[in-house]
């Protein structure tokens, strides 16, 4: 059986605004994930990925706060721990996290070494900088970057490549975990393909244990990560294996968010593009019932009253929902069977346009 690298357990997080409101961002999440593993987190802005992120760095400054749960790396437990404690000890070496535009992190002002540096210091004031140079050309010459990059600074480098070197730094240390917040959003596709390559490598040449890949494009994860968990309005709605989660999700929004994204794998470039009506809920006042009813086409009466808890079903899956996995299954496959009858004998309608894909 695979190590565990980083167990959550039913980890809830908040923020406090100005006017002393909270807003539970991260609602009772728990995950697992094994050393070699990967797994992605999905869901539409505002849904509480990044916040996640943050929450499992097990290091909070306001205006978030922890609330309660445990966080585990390696079999230690960093939940409630000092600030300065995980500054020193835990960030950069058990668990390490890229932001989103973490290609504008960099202070434009100082060369790429000396941020690598600055790291290293951090955790051993003793260290040589002679030394943590060499380092620093050793690890950019094991992940293929360009050695003259390190006496660079950051704007004399392009965007793809500014995101690599950011991913080297947080990466010097070797840390157990990584997060990756969206880290090929704002780059072209060549320049995402190079930076997934990366991480790939990364794991497979040990530099990380184990990979929290977050995104809001589902297909992505696919070809990224072997799970994948969906989050909407603070809380874990489905998870299961990345192919299981892109070919055959269960919970409603997880198949809102694979039918309103383009998706050139085999089997899915029919499907038609239908956008997920409304928006997520406030979390100031979130709703009673399940948090996706009011979006939900198939939303009964009692979802909107009665808070859902979380379901497992056939081997490592579990999904959010009121309705039954066989119910919900007979449901879309009447629907993709209405959508294939008008396919292929199309008509004229006054109603809203849905996009066909690869049309």
């Amino acid at each position: 059986m695979s190590k565990t690298m980083l167990e959550v357990n039913g980890l809830t997080t908040k923020y406090i605004t100005r006017f002393h409101e909270d807003v539970y961002a991260v609602d009772h999440v728990s995950l697992k994930i094994e050393q070699g593993k990967s797994l992605g987190i999905a869901g539409e802005s505002g849904c509480g990925k990044s916040t996640l992120a943050l929450s499992l760095m097990g290091y909070y400054f306001p205006p978030l706060h922890y609330t309660s749960g445990d966080i585990i790396i390696d079999g230690k437990n960093i939940s409630g721990m000092d600030p300065d404690e995980v500054r020193r000890n835990v960030l950069g070496t058990e668990i390490a996290y890229i932001p989103q535009a973490a290609m504008n992190a960099l202070n434009p002002t100082r060369k790429i070494y000396k941020f690598i540096e600055d790291v290293i210091l951090a955790h051993n004031p003793k260290a040589n900088k002679k030394d943590i140079y060499e380092m620093a050309r050793h690890r950019f010459s094991e992940l293929n970057l360009p050695l003259e990059a390190l006496d660079k600074h950051a704007v004399e480098l392009s965007g793809g490549m500014k995101q690599r070197v950011v991913i080297a730094i947080s990466t010097i240390l070797k840390p157990k975990v990584l997060i990756a917040d969206e880290p090929s959003s704002a780059l072209d596709v060549t320049s995402q393909k190079v930076v997934i390559k990366m991480l790939r490598d990364m794991m497979d040449k040990g530099f990380i244990q184990a990979m929290i890949f977050i995104t809001h494009e589902l297909p992505l994860l696919y070809n990224v990560t072997d799970d994948i968990m969906v989050m909407y309005a603070g809380q874990i709605v489905e998870r299961g294996s990345a192919k299981e989660m892109v070919f055959d999700p269960v919970h409603p929004y997880s198949r809102g968010l694979m039918r309103s994204i383009l998706v050139p794998e085999e089997g899915t470039r029919d499907a038609k593009l239908i956008a997920i009506p409304g928006t997520p809920p406030n979390l100031k006042r979130p709703p009673q019932g399940c948090r996706f009813a009011e979006r939900c086409r198939y939303a009964q009466p009692a979802c909107r009253y009665n808070q859902m808890p979380i379901l497992d079903f056939d081997q490592g899956r579990s999904y959010r929902c009121g309705l039954s996995v066989d119910e919900l299954r007979e449901i879309y496959r009447k629907e993709d069977e209405a959508d294939a009858q008008a396919v292929a004998n199309p008509v004229e309608s006054d109603g809203p346009v849905r996009l066909t894909k690869g049309v």
